[in-house]
């Protein structure tokens, strides 16, 4: 287990707490191991993205995704739908709740969101906002008045 300290950091840096957070929760959520459900995030160019969580045995009802401010949360609550006397050998698939945490960029919405095959594909777009996007300046070149002569050398003709 490693531990890092990012105290200096958030000395000497202003505005920089939601990198922090995230640093830690990340460095957490490496030490507990891997979590239910699997998912694979995608960039399929530039500016779109895809999460890809593997959901078999849930239906669409059973399903909520909510992205509120940079975080997206999928959750999962199965519902009774078989007797308490079924007599499983092996139970494998998994039937429990889950809440899935994403935390998301500036910039990044959520467009939708696909069940295919026990597969939740969730479509994500990073839009730029035009005020935040580089812009071209023109350079004006300024036009320069013809010098005023006020005393000039007289030749003799």
């Amino acid at each position: 287990m490693r531990n890092y300290d990012l105290s200096p950091l958030l000395r000497a840096s202003v505005g920089f707490d939601r990198l922090m957070t995230m640093l830690d929760s990340a460095a957490r959520a490496e030490d507990a191991g891997p979590s239910y459900p699997p998912y694979n995030i995608e960039k399929l160019d530039q500016n779109r993205y895809r999460i890809s969580m593997a959901v078999s045995g849930f239906a669409e009802s059973e399903l909520e995704i909510t992205a509120k401010e940079q975080t997206l949360v999928v959750t999962g609550r199965k519902a009774k739908t078989e007797p308490e006397a079924a007599n499983f050998l092996y139970r494998g698939i998994a039937q429990r709740a889950f809440e899935r945490r994403f935390d998301l960029a500036d910039h990044i919405k959520v467009t939708g969101a696909s069940l295919e095959n026990g597969l939740l594909h969730i479509q994500l777009i990073h839009e730029i906002p035009e005020a935040k996007k580089p812009r071209a300046i023109a350079i004006d070149t300024a036009v320069q008045p013809d010098p005023k002569v006020i005393e000039g050398n007289k030749q003799a003709a």
